[in-house]
C-alpha cells in the first residue's frame, strides 16, 4: 500500500477554491459502531478490534491534516481491509482513499499507483491528464457533487452516476486502456451552514439534462453554502474491451470522415484495443456483388492481406473471385495458428507465409443472420495469435457485419447514382447491362487518369414492337373547350367592365370592351384561326392589371369583381368548365389505359424479359422490345416474339373495350382510336444520354423509327379517310407474311368473339418518303360476351 499524495484530477471547478471541506474518518466510525450493536455473527469481534484500534489514537477521531496522513498508516490498512474483500491482491486491485470534492489521493494500493504515476518523476502520467477534456472533466465533477447534495437535502434522485472513464496509455503495447473510474461518497457528511433556498423542481431537471449548467446551480446554492467531512473511496476497473465496443458503435453511428481509408482505421485501432496488440492486423472483405457475381473494389477490399498478397503475386482474380465465391457460399471459421506447421497448404496459404504471415483466420460476419463479408485476422509475430484472442472478438462482430453492410450499401449506391446520372430510371429487364456498365466504369476509373468514357449501352437485334392509343380528335375537342370557356370568360367581362364605367366613369374601359368584343368575334368565329397565347397574353397584360386597380372597391363594383375571379378560378370557375371537364375525361380514359398497359407488361414479363417504355400523349404510345441481347441468360426463341404480338392485339382490344365502357362515366363523351405497327425483322438500339431513353440507331433502325411517328394520322389511299377509326384497331405493315401472322391472330380472337368478322385490307397513302404501306382494319367487339 502507499500513502503517497496525488491529484488526479488538477482541473478545481470555480467555487470549490476555499470550501469547508475536511479529512475525517468519524462518519466511518459511526459506521462500525453501528454494525457492533446490530452484528450477531462473529464479524461482531472484528469490528470491535477495528473500533479499539481506531479509538486508541485520540487524534484519528479529529479532523486530520493531509500533512500527518503517514501517522495512521495502521488504521488506513485497516479501513482498506474492512472495504476490500480480504481474498483481493493488493498488487491487482485499483483502489484509493481521496479527499471529498477532489480526487486528491492519500492512499492507494500498488496497483493503483504504479498505473496512474510515472516511474521515474513520481507525478500523475502526463497522458492521463492530456486525455482528459477539461471543460468535460468539470462538467462532470459539477454534475456528481450537485446529484448528491439535491438528493440529501432536496429528496431529489441523482441523475448523474459517478463513474467516470479514462485512458491511460500502456507501455507494453502503446494502445491506450480505458478504466471507469468509481467514487464513492458513502462515507462524507454535509451539512449545511445557512438556510438552503427552496428549488424548483422542473428548474433542477432541466438543468440536469446532457447540457448541464453547473454554474446556474452554484449561483443558487453555491458550495460555500456547505461544509464536507469524511473521505471518498475510488475505485478503477478495466474496461477497455467494453469501450472498443463501444467506440466501434459510435464510429458506425457517427461517421465523421467521407474516406474509407480513416474510416477503417478507427474501427482497426479500436480491435486492436480489443485484442490488446497492435501487432496483430485486421482485414475487411465485404461480399460486393454486381448482378449476383461477387466483384473486390479497391476502395472496399484492398485492407484484405489475402487480396493484397495476391495482387502482388499477380495470380489471376478470377481464380480467386471463385474460390472466395466458393468460400461465401459455405462460410466457416478458419484459424492457422501456425501457417508453417500446415501440411496441405493451398496457393493462397503459400503467398501468405511467403509474404511472412504466421498466423491467419477468417471470421465470417454477419449484419441480420445475412452474411455480409469477411474479417481477417492475422499476425507476423510468432505464437501471438491464439483462440483466447480470438474469442475478445465475438463482441465486436455484429458492429464488423453492421459496418460492412454499411459498405455494401455505398457500394449499391454508388453503381445507382452512376446509373441515375448517366442513365435513368431503369426497368428490371435491362438493369443488369446498366449495372455492369456502371461497375465497369467504377472499376476502370479507380486508378486511371484521364478517366475513361461511359460504355454505350446497346443491345443488338432485338425485335420492336409499336402500338398507340389516341384519343379521337383531341385537338378538336380541346379547341372546342377552350372557345366555350373564353366566350364565358369574355362576356363576364365586358359586364365588369360595363360597372367601371358605369361607377367610375373612366372613359379607358370602353377602349378595353372594344378589345374584348374583338377578341369575342374571332372566338366565336369557328373558321378563324386565333393564337391562343395571343389571348392569355392580352388578358394578363391589359385587363388583369386594369381590374386590378379597382380590386378593392366597395357595393356593387366590389362584388362585380369578386364574381368574376370566382369565374376564372381554374379549379373551380365556370369560365373553365369545359377545359376542365375534357381535361377530367382524357385523364380517366388515360389511367385505364396505363392501368391496362401495366397489366399487359407485368404478364409478358413472365414469359420472357423484354423492354417495355411508355409515352404520354394526348394518349397512350409505346415501345416493346424483346431478343436475346435483352436477356442473355435465357435462351431466346421466336415463338416468345409471336406470344407477345399475340398479346399485344389482344390488349389492343381490351381497351378498345374498356374506354368505350368509360363512356357513360365521364363528363366529355370522348373514344379512342388503337394502332400497331408491325416490323418484320430485328433492329439494334442505344440509350441517349442526352434524352435518357433508348432509341434506334442505323438508317436502316431510323427508317422504322420515322414510319412510327408518321402513321398516326395516315389515311387509306384514294379515299382520305383516316385509317385509325374508334372501335377499331389498325395494323400497320410492310411486308405481307407478317401481315399472314397476324391474320392468324385475328381469327383466333374472332374465335373467341372479341373481334368482329369486319377485317380490311387496305392500301394507305404515301407519306414523306414512305411507300408502300398497307393495313388491316378490325373493329372490336364492344358489346358482347368474349369467350
Amino acid at each position: 500500500m502507499k500513502e503517497t499524495i496525488l491529484d488526479i484530477s488538477q482541473n478545481v471547478i470555480p467555487g470549490l477554491e476555499n470550501v469547508d471541506v475536511s479529512l475525517s474518518f468519524r462518519k466511518f466510525i459511526g459506521y462500525i459502531e453501528d454494525r457492533i450493536r446490530n452484528e450477531k455473527t462473529v464479524k461482531r469481534k472484528f469490528f470491535e478490534f477495528v473500533h479499539e484500534r481506531f479509538t486508541a489514537d485520540p487524534r484519528f477521531l479529529e479532523d486530520i491534516n493531509l500533512d500527518e496522513i503517514g501517522d495512521f498508516q495502521e488504521q488506513l490498512s485497516l479501513v482498506y481491509n474492512m472495504l476490500v474483500p480480504v481474498i483481493a491482491d493488493e498488487n491487482e486491485t485499483l483502489w484509493a482513499l481521496s479527499i471529498p470534492l477532489s480526487q486528491t489521493v492519500f492512499y492507494e494500493t500498488s496497483a493503483f499507483h504504479d498505473l496512474l504515476t510515472d516511474d521515474k518523476s513520481g507525478n500523475v502520467k502526463c497522458d492521463l491528464l492530456r486525455d482528459i477534456d477539461i471543460s468535460f472533466e468539470k462538467k462532470q465533477k459539477a454534475q456528481m457533487i450537485y446529484s448528491f447534495l439535491l438528493e440529501k437535502f432536496y429528496n431529489i434522485p441523482s441523475f448523474h452516476s459517478n463513474d467516470l472513464v479514462i485512458s491511460i496509455k500502456d507501455e507494453k503495447t502503446c494502445l491506450p486502456k480505458y478504466y471507469k473510474l468509481n467514487v464513492c461518497t458513502d462515507y462524507v457528511e454535509v451539512t449545511a451552514k445557512v438556510p438552503l433556498p427552496k428549488l424548483d423542481f422542473d428548474t433542477v431537471q432541466l438543468h440536469a439534462e446532457e447540457e448541464f449548467d453547473w454554474t446556474l446551480l452554484m449561483n443558487l446554492i453555491p458550495f460555500s453554502m456547505f461544509r464536507f467531512e469524511g473521505f471518498t473511496v475510488i475505485t478503477l476497473t478495466d474496461v477497455t474491451a467494453d469501450q472498443a465496443v463501444e467506440n466501434i458503435k459510435n464510429i458506425i453511428l457517427n461517421p465523421v470522415s467521407d474516406t474509407f481509408q480513416s474510416y477503417y482505421e478507427k474501427i482497426i485501432h479500436s480491435l486492436n484495443l480489443l485484442v490488446g496488440s497492435q501487432d496483430i492486423k485486421f482485414g475487411l472483405l465485404p461480399e460486393l456483388r454486381v448482378n449476383d457475381r461477387l466483384v473486390f473494389n479497391d476502395e472496399f477490399c484492398t485492407h484484405s492481406v489475402l487480396v493484397q498478397t495476391l495482387v502482388a503475386e499477380g495470380i489471376d482474380q478470377d481464380e480467386f473471385l471463385w474460390m472466395a465465391d466458393g468460400y461465401f457460399k459455405d462460410p466457416k471459421v478458419h484459424f492457422y495458428k501456425k501457417i508453417s506447421d500446415i501440411e496441405k497448404r493451398n496457393a493462397f496459404m503459400s503467398i501468405l507465409e511467403k509474404n511472412e504471415v504466421q498466423s491467419y483466420a477468417l471470421l465470417p460476419v454477419y449484419n441480420n443472420a445475412r452474411l455480409t463479408g469477411v474479417l481477417e485476422v492475422y499476425s507476423k509475430v510468432k505464437d501471438l495469435m491464439d483462440e483466447k484472442v480470438l474469442s475478445r472478438l465475438e463482441p465486436a462482430l455484429p458492429l464488423i457485419g453492421q459496418m460492412m453492410q454499411n459498405g455494401i450499401n455505398k457500394f449499391d449506391a454508388q453503381i445507382e447514382d452512376i446509373i441515375r446520372e448517366k442513365f435513368t430510371s431503369l426497368q428490371p429487364a435491362v438493369q443488369w447491362k446498366f449495372k455492369d456498365v456502371a461497375w465497369h466504369y467504377l472499376r476502370d476509373n479507380a486508378t486511371q487518369l484521364p478517366k475513361t468514357p461511359i460504355e454505350i449501352i446497346q443491345f443488338k437485334d432485338v425485335y420492336p414492337l409499336y402500338g398507340a392509343v389516341d384519343i379521337r380528335n383531341s385537338t378538336i375537342e380541346r379547341n372546342a373547350a377552350l372557345h366555350a370557356d373564353l366566350e364565358v370568360q369574355f362576356e363576364a367581362l365586358i359586364k365588369v367592365l360595363a360597372h367601371i364605367k358605369e361607377d367610375v366613369g373612366l372613359g379607358l374601359a370602353d377602349e378595353v370592351i372594344f378589345k374584348c368584343k374583338k377578341w369575342m368575334d374571332k372566338i366565336s368565329d369557328q373558321t378563324s384561326d386565333h393564337d391562343e397565347s395571343k389571348v392569355m397574353d392580352f388578358l394578363e397584360y391589359e385587363v388583369y392589371p386594369f381590374l386590378h386597380h379597382f380590386k378593392e372597391s366597395k357595393g356593387r363594383l366590389g362584388e362585380s369583381i369578386k364574381a368574376y375571379y370566382e369565374l376564372v378560378d381554374k379549379e373551380s370557375g365556370i369560365a373553365f368548365l369545359h377545359r376542365n371537364a375534357l381535361e377530367n375525361s382524357m385523364q380517366k380514359l388515360n389511367s385505364a389505359v396505363n392501368l391496362y398497359l401495366e397489366l399487359f407488361k407485368n404478364e409478358i414479363q413472365e414469359t420472357y424479359p423484354c423492354y417495355f417504355e411508355k409515352f404520354r400523349t394526348d394518349g397512350v404510345e409505346y415501345d416493346i422490345y424483346i431478343g436475346q441481347a435483352i436477356a442473355p441468360d435465357k435462351t431466346f426463341n421466336l415463338l416468345y416474339l409471336n406470344n407477345i404480338r399475340l398479346w399485344q392485339l389482344t390488349s389492343m382490344a381490351g381497351i378498345a373495350r374498356i374506354t368505350h365502357e368509360l363512356i357513360p362515366q365521364i363528363e366529355k363523351p370522348l373514344e379512342t382510336t388503337q394502332l400497331i405497327f408491325i416490323n418484320s425483322g430485328s433492329i439494334d438500339i442505344s440509350f441517349r444520354d442526352d434524352e435518357r431513353r433508348f432509341d434506334v440507331e442505323g438508317s436502316y433502325n431510323i427508317r422504322y423509327h420515322v414510319i412510327k411517328k408518321r402513321i398516326d394520322k395516315v389515311h387509306v389511299k384514294e379515299t382520305g379517310e383516316r385509317l385509325t377509326q374508334p372501335g377499331k384497331i389498325a395494323l400497320v405493315y410492310f411486308n405481307s407474311k407478317s401481315a399472314e401472322e397476324y391474320v392468324n391472330y385475328i381469327k383466333y380472337l374472332q374465335e373467341k368473339n372479341m373481334l368482329k368478322n369486319d377485317l380490311e385490307f387496305l392500301d394507305l397513302e404515301e407519306l414523306q418518303g414512305i411507300t408502300g404501306l398497307k393495313a388491316l382494319r378490325i373493329g372490336v367487339n364492344l358489346e358482347g360476351d368474349w369467350k
